[in-house]
């Protein structure tokens, strides 16, 4: 079996398991807001189609386009990202404006950015090896990231900017970037991480709660207390499907941020294990296909892809069991 149909097979696989884990984390919430316990099922079949759509007609295209516009594809990402912060224009969620809606439907334009900046950042380290070694040519390049980090930091969505930034750090690492320097440019991000951290009172209170939940557990810690009490309850096997007991209104976005939560008390620690074996393999066979790439370009790209959604993967289920402090990123 090819790489291909092999991670494609993957791909379907967490899709089904997401789309059942949608509808039983969500069902009891959705007809209590919504009077409709399939509220959530049918967006997530909707986009389901429309994704599997446009999975057929861009694996036609010649991912070489890319690199071609990978100038206008970033400027309109960065113009959305720009327009998105315009009362009226943008719609606020829990506390960011981070969306475009229309009608029932919404758009987040800093997902279309973490994709623009990954084709941009592989168009450079594959075509300019030579000045991948320069420290202050890539800092230049590494601007147009943290303009992007600081539109999104305006909205403010401190969860996808942060992995959006470690995305293109692991592409860099796999590059002909001198080790030491990364190095330095990670210890410069701490201390950016820790200043933005200390600038906002809200993510203070995370990391304290992070680091003693019980310390306000109706409040920063409530989160990450039932999260854990839908994942204890789970045992070896699970309590059964839909048979979860923490999304009867204790849980918190079960349907999003802790679904994982939901699906360990249902399956327990051998379907949570399934599960995170099924996500390893998906980036597994992502950097296998980055690696088969018959060019640089097509490398990075995969190779860039793969890390934003490896990284995506890790912290959310690194929040879900405590491991991180909550940051809002979705499974």
């Amino acid at each position: 079996m090819t790489l291909g149909k092999r991670y494609r097979l993957v791909v379907l696989a967490l899709v089904l398991i997401g789309l059942t884990m949608v509808y039983s984390s969500s069902h009891i919430w959705a007809a209590y807001k919504f009077g409709d316990s399939l509220y959530y099922l049918k967006r997530q079949a909707f986009f389901l189609v429309i994704g599997l759509f446009l999975m057929r007609i861009f694996s036609k295209i010649d991912y070489h386009l890319y690199d071609q516009y990978k100038k206008p594809i970033l400027l309109f990402s960065l113009l959305l990202l720009a327009l998105v912060l315009i009362p009226g224009l943008g719609s606020v969620r829990g506390g960011s404006r981070s969306w475009f809606s229309f009608g029932g439907l919404s758009f987040q334009p800093s997902e279309f950015f973490k994709l623009a900046i990954v084709i941009y950042m592989a168009s450079f380290l594959a075509h300019d090896y030579v000045k991948t070694k320069k420290v202050g040519v890539m800092l230049k390049k590494m601007m147009v990231l943290f303009f992007g980090f600081f539109l999104i930091m305006l909205q403010p969505d401190f969860g996808t900017g942060f992995v959006m930034v470690c995305g293109v750090m692991v592409m860099i690492m796999a590059s002909a970037f001198p080790f030491k320097y990364f190095v330095w440019m990670m210890g410069a991000g701490v201390l950016g991480v820790g200043g933005l951290i200390l600038s906002a009172p809200y993510r203070m209170a995370r990391i304290l709660a992070y680091l003693d939940p019980f310390s306000d557990p109706l409040g920063s810690g409530f989160q990450a207390i039932q999260s854990l009490y839908a994942i204890g309850p789970g045992g070896f096997l699970g309590v059964g499907f839909d048979q979860s007991f923490q999304k009867h209104f204790y849980l918190p976005e079960p349907q999003t941020d802790f679904i994982y939560a939901i699906f360990c008390e249902e399956f327990g620690f051998v379907g949570g294990v399934i599960l995170v074996l099924l996500f390893f393999s998906l980036i597994y066979l992502g950097v296998r296909i980055a690696l088969n790439s018959d060019d640089l370009f097509g490398f990075y790209l995969a190779f860039g892809i793969t890390a934003s959604i490896g990284i995506q993967i890790i912290i959310n289920l690194g929040v879900v069991v405590g491991l991180f402090p909550v940051t809002g990123v979705t499974l």
